[in-house]
């Protein structure tokens, strides 16, 4: 046997042995928007491409590392046919992101990572280059149906169940929330008081009334307090994501019932002065009835045109003169503040029907034939 070294001997000799699967550093020497190549201390280069670098896609990785930079990356291929090695950083990177979500899930620890995705049933967050994936039941304390609004977001959440081998790392940030706001409404329910007026975000609108967010804590808005006038639909003065100042109306165990009925803002507090009986008035038909027609003369304030008092003439119902929303001019005929009830007359501001004079002959005749009648009973 030849005591000299072959080349391929030395470089053997010179350069350290690596072997699939290890984990190697090296130092970039170049690179490119879709490869790097690291000098790892062997006799071939490592290459990393744009795939094993991460799972996002497109990323031009000149952004992300520098010609001179050391990193740390586990060998795929000892030689991908070329004479190069085949290099992994996003695998290092998940095994990584494996570790320590597996000491987070034994630990209960709670954790903070970015949604990268939207996904049909829940979102998928990267923790340390590595998916989680939180299921949509388990995103917030109450249903939400978009959840769009999350995506590009750090959110907060605690492991549940930890399976990699099945590529099943559940999340869970529902739990927190319920926390959170179980905290927040204990906070809450020592600081407000019957009478408070606070400030709310609506967080859901029902045809009954809308449910506001007080800061952990949700108190319902019913519909007859959402203003002192008529609210046709909650949807038509209110849209969730509104901040809006409500009063403590009642607080029942952990129910708050709110309203924005405002006692300064009650219109009858100097309906007195405005609509005395005498005044001339104008209004809207807010609705009708057989026997009349409601007059909103402001929100809060609906007066009562009673048929009779339509017009000299004979109507046999409001509909048949009136429509809903037509504006009316009437004079005030009555008013009673205890009972909260006003009463207006269109006719009292018409003048007096002129008396034809063939009817006026026909009242003249019928009396005259009256009286011999009479006499005549006297005799």
């Amino acid at each position: 046997m030849s005591e000299e070294m072959t080349f391929e001997q030395m470089l053997n000799e010179t350069f350290k042995t690596i072997h699939t699967g290890e984990v190697v550093e090296g130092s970039v020497i170049s690179v490119k928007p879709d490869e790097i190549v690291l000098n790892i201390g062997y006799k071939a280069d490592g290459i990393i491409t744009a795939n094993e670098y991460s799972n996002e896609s497109n990323r031009d990785l000149t952004t992300v590392v520098n010609v001179g930079d050391k990193m740390e990356a586990k060998v795929l291929k000892v030689n991908d046919g070329d004479g190069q090695v085949v290099l992994t950083y996003k695998r290092l990177a998940q095994d990584k992101g494996n570790k320590r979500l597996e000491e987070a899930f034994n630990n209960k620890e709670v954790l903070k990572a970015k949604v990268v995705k939207v996904l049909d049933g829940g979102l998928s967050v990267s923790f340390e280059d590595t998916k989680v994936f939180i299921p949509a039941s388990l995103v917030s304390d109450t249903f939400e149906r978009d959840l769009n609004k999350y995506l590009d977001q750090e959110i907060e959440f605690v492991i549940t169940e930890f399976n990699p081998r099945r590529r099943r790392i559940i999340g869970d940030r529902k739990v927190l929330v319920k926390e959170k706001n179980e905290a927040l409404r204990k906070e809450l329910f020592e600081k407000i008081h019957v009478g408070d007026t606070v400030e709310g975000v609506v967080k859901n609108i029902t045809e009954f009334g809308a449910f506001i967010d007080l800061g952990g804590l949700d108190g319902l808005l019913h519909i007859s307090e959402m203003s002192w006038g008529h609210v046709e639909s909650p949807r038509k003065i209110l849209k969730v994501g509104d901040t809006v100042s409500v009063l403590i109306k009642d607080i029942n165990g952990n129910k708050v019932a709110l309203s924005m009925k405002f006692p300064d803002k009650n219109p009858w507090i100097n309906a007195g002065e405005k609509y005395a009986v005498g005044s001339e008035v104008t209004g809207k038909v807010a609705r009708m009835t057989d026997f009349g027609a409601f007059i909103e003369l402001e929100p809060g304030i609906d007066a009562l045109l009673h048929v009779s008092q339509i017009s000299h003439e004979h109507i046999a119902k409001p509909s048949d003169v009136l429509k809903t929303g037509e504006e009316v001019t009437a004079k005030v005929v009555d008013f009673d503040e205890a009972e909260k009830k006003i009463s207006l007359s269109v006719k009292a501001l018409l003048p007096e029907p002129e008396v034809k004079e063939d009817e006026a002959a026909g009242k003249d005749d019928t009396s005259a034939e009256e009286t011999p009648a009479e006499e005549s009973t006297e005799e």
